[in-house]
Formats: structure tokens, C-alpha cells, sequence
């Protein structure tokens, strides 16, 4: 678990500004304050004082934004009592799912749907609108720019595509650090869903990160059915991530 920890500090932080505070690593999205891109995440193993939990939280309020975090609970078993104590509250447990190479499970790619891999920017952006609009956040229409990494390729992108070339979802898988990947942002419109295609992506997405040598892939399932339909995949729950604020 600390490993995959470790993946995930270091990804959290790459296209972002980071602040080292105590033993935690703020990280910041410029211009953008959604909760789920400006979050802390614990050093490995370190318990945090509550001084250090008060200067976590005048950080995150300087800047405007909710402080919060993102860890794994047995990477850091000391941390959410202390922050807790600090007046955070939990806002969801979730479970860390794992799959390795060799047992992904196949998912028939359900009729009128084609998988494709987005390689121009206004496919890539076609992508990224379905996504937010399955997620619930404003449609961007076409003012929405893919990332740096997912534009060379590095981000692993595959949508969902209609017999009418209508972009209807997709996901990515992170890029590969020493031998992990997260699958995220699979996400559906909603007249789409239920019909194997969530499914479909994860499939697609695993199976080319461990191509590319992926020996730990791994996800965070969404509220709902999604464990479920990651499980079919070949995903098993193996440890459990907290997500928590103070508000």
C-alpha cells in the first residue's frame, strides 16, 4: 500500500503546484477550485500533529479553497484520527480495487458502440465534454484543452463512440510509474449507461496499461454499481482510501 501511496502523491502533484506542510503534500489545480483537484495526502507511515493540521487547514483557506484530503488509510493509520480530532469529517470511505496482469476478464463491447483511442485534440476534447456532462459538471462545449499528457499519449485515453460518431464517454489510465496505473474518469451520459460499455472501457484501458507495464492497475469505484462492474473485469478490492474535509 505504500507504494501505491507513493503513485499516487507523485501523480497528484505532477500538473500541479504542491506545498509541503508538516507531513502532508498539499496540491493545488490553478484556476480551478473543484474539490477533487486541490487536496493533501499524508506522508507514508507519519502520524501529523494537530499543529500540523492547523497549518494544512490556514493553507488551503489562504488560497480560497476547502481543505481537504485524499489517502489510503493503511498507508497512513494514524492520520484520519488526528484530523478528525482537527474538526475534518469524512466524506466517503471508498475501496482501492487491483488488478494484475493475467486476470482481466473479457467484456463484449455492447452493439452500436465502437471503442477508439482519441489522438487529435478534438477528439480528445469531445472526450473530455461526455465526460463531464456524465459527471455532472457544466458542459465546457468545445472551451476544454486535453492535458499535456494525454495529448503525447502518455495518459492512456479510450472512448466510447456511437454508430453516428457521437463521443457518448471514456476514461484514461494514468501513466505508468514504477509499474502502477490508475484507471479514472470512466464516465457514461446517462442514456448510455447500463449497457456493458463502462464495463467495455475498463477492460480496454487495463489490458493497455499492462501492455505497457502496468503490474498495478488500480481504481477507486464510484458510488452505485461500479465495484460491481469492476469486479467483472477482474478487479478485487484490496485496501481503502477516506477522502476528507473541513467545511
Amino acid at each position: 500500500m505504500h507504494a501505491l501511496q507513493s503513485y499516487i502523491r507523485t501523480t497528484a502533484a505532477k500538473f500541479r503546484e504542491t506545498e509541503r506542510i508538516g507531513p502532508f503534500l498539499a496540491t493545488y489545480t490553478t484556476g480551478n477550485d473543484h474539490l477533487f483537484l486541490n487536496y493533501a495526502i499524508p506522508d507514508n507511515a507519519r502520524v501529523p500533529t494537530s499543529g500540523d493540521v492547523a497549518k494544512l487547514t490556514e493553507a488551503f483557506r489562504a488560497r480560497g479553497l476547502t481543505p481537504r484530503l485524499e489517502f489510503l488509510t493503511e498507508a497512513a493509520p494514524g492520520a484520519e484520527a488526528v484530523l478528525v480530532e482537527g474538526g475534518y469529517t469524512l466524506e466517503r470511505r471508498i475501496p482501492l480495487m487491483v488488478c494484475p496482469p493475467g486476470q482481466v476478464v473479457e467484456q463484449p463491447v455492447p452493439a452500436g458502440i465502437v471503442l477508439k483511442t482519441p489522438v487529435t485534440p478534438a477528439e480528445l476534447r469531445s472526450m473530455i465534454r461526455a465526460q463531464n456532462i456524465a459527471f455532472g459538471e457544466p458542459d465546457p462545449g468545445e472551451h476544454v484543452e486535453p492535458s499535456p499528457a494525454q495529448l503525447s499519449g502518455e495518459t492512456i485515453s479510450v472512448m466510447a463512440l456511437t454508430e453516428t460518431g457521437e463521443c457518448v464517454g471514456g476514461g484514461v489510465a494514468t501513466a505508468i510509474l514504477d509499474g502502477a496505473s490508475e484507471i479514472a474518469g470512466i464516465g457514461l451520459i446517462e442514456e448510455y449507461r447500463r449497457r456493458g460499455i463502462a464495463a467495455a472501457l475498463t477492460e480496454h484501458l487495463t489490458r493497455e496499461a499492462h501492455a505497457r507495464g502496468g503490474d498495478s492497475v488500480f481504481l477507486t469505484p464510484g458510488a452505485g454499481q461500479a465495484e460491481r462492474v469492476y469486479g467483472r473485469v477482474g478487479f478485487k478490492t484490496v485496501a481503502e482510501c477516506v477522502h476528507l474535509s473541513l467545511v
